[in-house]
């Protein structure tokens, strides 16, 4: 009994009433929805390139040398891909860096469409892209490629701005070391460069 009031307590006062338990509900997990879209937020910034969406270089880093270990100890084949951008000076100066960075941004979505859920594309410098290729030999590697060259030939706005691009290709060997996987790949592309750019080259 209340004395003030002359009422009964009601027995369940400290328990909530279902409209009040459903809001508290709501209010919670919008705060977790919250907290989960943050963290993913952080996520992205932690791990992509701003520019073009792809990763970037220092998550690359780290999911290579990962892949690396597995191909060392036998869970499957790797290889690598790099790509520059040709000429990629003369485009500044002649659209400007606004420009140029929409031309980056196009090149990257043409090779997200043609990237399957196990590759990792990563933005490295200005003009360069790495893709990772798990769990592929060099000859299913090729076949992918010829799809890249295809699909950034064929598309029409990187056409209209004369944007071509080089790339050197490459397949994970057993007493590889990070270094001596990038440097064949490198190579490769240096030598598609050198005989004339718009091309890819294979270095075994």
């Amino acid at each position: 009994m209340d004395k003030k009031l002359g009422k009964k307590t009601p027995k369940k006062l400290h328990t909530f009433d279902l409209k009040t338990k459903e809001k508290i509900e709501e209010l919670f997990g919008d705060a977790d929805r919250r907290q989960k879209k943050y963290i993913s937020w952080l996520y992205e910034l932690a791990t992509r390139d701003e520019k073009t969406g792809l990763y970037n270089n220092k998550f690359f880093e780290s999911i290579l040398g990962m892949e690396m270990e597995k191909a060392q100890r036998g869970y499957g084949e790797l290889c690598l891909f790099i790509i520059d951008i040709d000429f990629f000076k003369k485009i500044n100066d002649k659209y400007g860096h606004i420009k140029a960075d929409e031309l980056l941004k196009r090149l990257a979505l043409v090779l997200k469409k043609q990237l399957r859920k196990s590759d990792i594309a990563a933005r490295f410098g200005g003009e360069e892209f790495f893709i990772l290729l798990p769990e592929t030999n060099l000859e299913k590697a090729k076949k992918i490629i010829s799809r890249f060259q295809a699909s950034i030939k064929s598309d029409k706005t990187l056409k209209r701005h004369g944007i071509t691009v080089s790339g050197g290709l490459t397949q994970h060997q057993e007493k590889d070391t990070e270094k001596s996987f990038k440097e064949r790949a490198d190579k490769a592309l240096y030598k598609a460069k050198k005989t004339g750019r718009n091309r890819f080259v294979v270095v075994e």
